[in-house]
C-alpha cells in the first residue's frame, strides 16, 4: 500500500543501464523499497542481526552483509555505483535522544560510513549522489555545529551538497519530519530543473537557513538549494490505515481504557466528548508523555489528537513510548496499541512486505526506517533526473 496514487510514481529508466546503489544502515529496506524495482542494488548493510534477517526475508541475501559498517573496507563493496543511501542512527542526535550528537555511539557512526566512501574515492570509485536522511534535530544538534560538521566533511571530500527536510504528512497520514543530505560529486552537472537560487520555506525552514549560515564561506560556495515541487494533495487519513480486528494486538479492558482517558487533561479529554458528539466514528491516536502540573509535578499524561494523522512512530523503548489507537463511536470508547502491521503502512510499505511475528521486534523494524513514499518522490525529483541527465552527456560525449 502506498497512500495516495499520486505517489506510485515510475523510476526513470536511465539511458545508459539500470542506476545502481548501496544501502547502509538498511534496516527493513525501506529506501530500497522507495527508490523500486528500476533501482538495482548492489550492497547492504546493518549491524542488527533481527533487522538484518527481516532484510533477507524481504529482498533475499544477495550483497546483503550483516556487520558494523567501521569493518567494511572498500574492496567488500562491487563495482562503482550512482548512489550510496545512509540513514545513519539517530538516537544522539534527536531532541528525544541523550544529545550526544555526532560523537555519540550511535549517531557517530557517520565517521566509519564516511571513511569508507573517502576510501572508495581514492580508488575512484566514489558514488555520483550520496542521500543521508536523519531526524529534523541534525539541523539544530548542538546549536548547528554537528551539521556543519557533516556537510564540511562531505564538501572537503569532492562533493557540492545541500539539504532538504520533508515531513512524511505530505505522503502518509503520520507526522514524520526527516532531514535530506544530498550530495552531488563535483564535475557532474546540475540540471537547472533541480535546483534553486534561493531556499524555499516548504523544504527549507529556518533552523536549516541558520544552520547553513554557519558554514565556512568556502564551503557555501558549494552549497545547493535543491529543488522539489509541492506534491499534491494527501488522499488517506488515519482510519484508512486502522482495522477493526487487527492482528498481534487486542483491544484493552474497559478499565484500561478509563485509565487512559483519568489520564488526560480536561484539554484532551474535552477532544474525547466532542468525538463522541459527531454522527460517525473518529479515529485517533494517543501519546503518553510525561508533563508538569500546575504545582510544578512531573505526571504521565495521555494526549490524544483527532486531526486524520498519527504521531511520529518511535522505537518501543518503555510502554510510554508506543501509540496508542482510539476510536470512539458515540457513548463507546476503544482502546489499543498501534499493530505492527498498521505502523508499517504509515511508513509507506506495502501490506505483502514479511514482518517480524514479534510486536516489539515489528514495531522497532519499522519505527526506525524512512517512509518509503519520501524516498520514491525524492528519486523521482531529484536523483533521477540528475542522474539521466548526466548520462545522456557521457552518452553524447562518448
Amino acid at each position: 500500500m502506498v497512500f495516495g496514487g499520486q505517489f506510485e510514481l515510475e523510476s526513470r529508466p536511465s539511458r545508459l543501464g539500470v542506476p545502481e546503489f548501496y544501502e547502509f544502515f538498511a534496516g527493513a529496506g525501506m529506501a530500497r523499497a522507495g527508490l523500486g524495482q528500476q533501482w538495482k542494488c548492489a550492497f547492504a548493510n546493518d549491524i542488527d542481526p533481527k533487522k538484518s534477517k527481516s532484510y533477507k526475508r524481504n529482498w533475499g541475501a544477495t550483497g546483503f552483509r550483516c556487520g558494523d559498517v567501521a569493518k567494511l573496507a572498500a574492496r567488500d563493496l562491487p563495482g562503482v555505483v550512482d548512489l550510496a543511501w545512509a540513514s545513519f542512527p539517530c538516537q544522539d542526535l534527536s531532541l528525544a535522544g541523550s544529545g550526544a550528537g555526532l560523537s555519540g555511539k550511535r549517531s557517530g557512526t557517520f565517521w566509519p560510513f564516511w571513511g569508507l566512501i573517502r576510501r572508495l574515492s581514492d580508488e575512484g570509485r566514489d558514488p555520483a549522489l550520496i542521500v543521508l536522511e536523519n531526524v529534523r534535530g541534525t539541523v539544530t544538534s548542538h546549536k548547528g555545529r554537528d551539521f556543519v560538521s557533516l556537510v564540511v566533511a562531505i564538501a572537503n571530500s569532492g562533493f557540492r551538497v545541500g539539504a532538504m527536510v520533508i515531513d512524511a504528512v505530505r505522503f502518509v497520514p503520520q507526522s514524520r519530519p526527516r532531514l535530506f543530505i544530498v550530495a552531488i560529486r563535483d564535475g557532474l552537472s546540475l540540471p537547472s530543473e533541480q535546483i534553486c537560487g534561493h531556499h524555499n520555506s516548504i523544504w527549507h525552514p529556518a533552523s536549516l537557513v541558520r544552520a547553513v549560515r554557519q558554514l565556512p564561506e568556502s564551503i557555501r560556495d558549494k552549497w545547493v538549494w535543491w529543488h522539489l515541487p509541492l506534491p499534491g494533495p494527501r488522499e488517506a487519513e488515519l482510519a484508512d490505515v486502522v482495522e477493526s480486528e487487527p492482528c498481534g494486538v487486542v483491544w484493552h479492558s474497559r478499565s484500561e481504557t478509563r485509565r487512559l482517558l483519568s489520564m488526560m487533561s480536561p484539554v484532551n479529554f474535552t477532544k474525547v466528548r466532542d468525538a463522541q458528539g459527531r454522527q460517525r466514528p473518529v479515529v485517533g491516536t494517543i501519546y503518553k508523555r510525561t508533563r508538569r502540573d500546575s504545582e510544578g509535578c512531573r505526571v504521565q499524561r495521555a494526549e490524544v489528537r483527532f486531526d486524520g494523522i498519527a504521531g511520529c512512530l518511535r522505537t518501543p523503548r518503555g510502554g510510554s513510548s508506543r501509540q496508542t489507537v482510539i476510536v470512539v463511536e458515540g457513548r463507546t470508547v476503544r482502546t489499543r496499541l498501534l499493530a505492527p502491521r498498521e505502523a508499517a503502512r504509515l511508513m509507506g510499505l506495502p501490506d505483502d512486505y514479511k514482518l517480524p511475528d514479534g510486536y516489539n521486534e515489528a514495531y522497532h523494524l519499522v519505527g526506525d526506517g524512512v517512509v518509503v513514499p519520501v524516498v520514491r518522490y525524492l528519486a523521482h525529483h531529484v536523483l533521477e533526473p540528475v542522474l539521466a541527465s548526466n548520462r545522456s552527456a557521457r552518452k553524447v560525449a562518448a
